[in-house]
């Protein structure tokens, strides 16, 4: 069934018009037709479904609302601290961990990492990673958007991590290295939200590994093998999911 975000509020009954861009995907890319069905959901877990009523011109109605009361989201609050890589990889990275049910994506500047972002360009690299997420949570069912921080210094982020009180207390640090000493199975099962640490394609400096082992991270590996920064963030968060997630 085809959906569409709509930024809220939106109506949970009765009719609702779907905004311009939605509107526009609906009628000139799918070519949707009267009285097909179709999910419309706010991003803040509210979802609901209906038939278009109307289709004039720029305008598409969906009337005969009713909430569909689903929850696709993971029990697990996973905030995905991912450096900085290129354009194509990092929306890769976005789109997937979207899919796998991830709750925050923190982006992140590393000595190594390949993108370097003026303010300017962060802004704008950020609304683009809003996109890539809406559309991710089209495909996949969600009714939740994963929230996207603004790119921060690594150095920067790790001292907000033992910052902020209560919100870190009872938080599960994890930070992704080959020679991790342990492995994420042989973990106990987090109390509170799980944060996973991803480094760029030449890894962390010791210097920002020094600093995560300092602030409450667990250096943990991935099996035997060196694994790429986009394929690392994924496999992670797909175990996470599978110890102790929905998988």
């Amino acid at each position: 069934m085809p959906r569409f975000y709509c930024s809220p509020p939106i109506s949970l009954s009765g009719s609702f018009d779907l905004p311009p861009d939605a509107a526009h995907h609906a009628a000139r890319v799918l070519r949707l037709r009267v009285g097909d069905t179709v999910e419309i959901f706010d991003g803040l877990g509210n979802e609901c479904s209906g038939r278009i009523s109307d289709l004039t011109g720029r305008n598409v109605t969906v009337a005969n609302l009713a909430a569909t009361g689903m929850n696709r989201e993971s029990p697990l609050h996973v905030v995905l601290a991912q450096a900085l890589t290129s354009s194509e990889k990092m929306d890769w990275v976005i789109q997937k961990a979207t899919e796998l049910g991830v709750t925050e994506i923190q982006p992140i500047d590393t000595a190594r990492s390949v993108a370097r972002l003026s303010a300017e360009r962060a802004a704008k690299r950020l609304e683009h990673w809003q996109q890539v997420a809406i559309s991710a949570c089209e495909q996949c069912g969600r009714n939740m958007l994963p929230k996207i921080h603004a790119p921060l210094d690594i150095m920067v982020w790790l001292q907000q991590t033992i910052a902020t009180p209560n919100t870190q207390i009872l938080a599960a640090k994890y930070i992704l290295q080959p020679e991790g000493a342990t492995s994420l199975h042989d973990q106990a099962v987090p109390q509170g939200k799980v944060v996973l640490l991803v480094g760029a394609e030449g890894g962390f400096s010791e210097a920002e590994s020094t600093a995560a082992l300092q602030r409450g991270f667990t250096s943990v590996r991935l099996g035997a093998r060196v694994m790429r920064t986009e394929t690392a963030a994924i496999a992670g968060l797909t175990v996470l999911q599978t110890l102790w997630g929905d998988f």
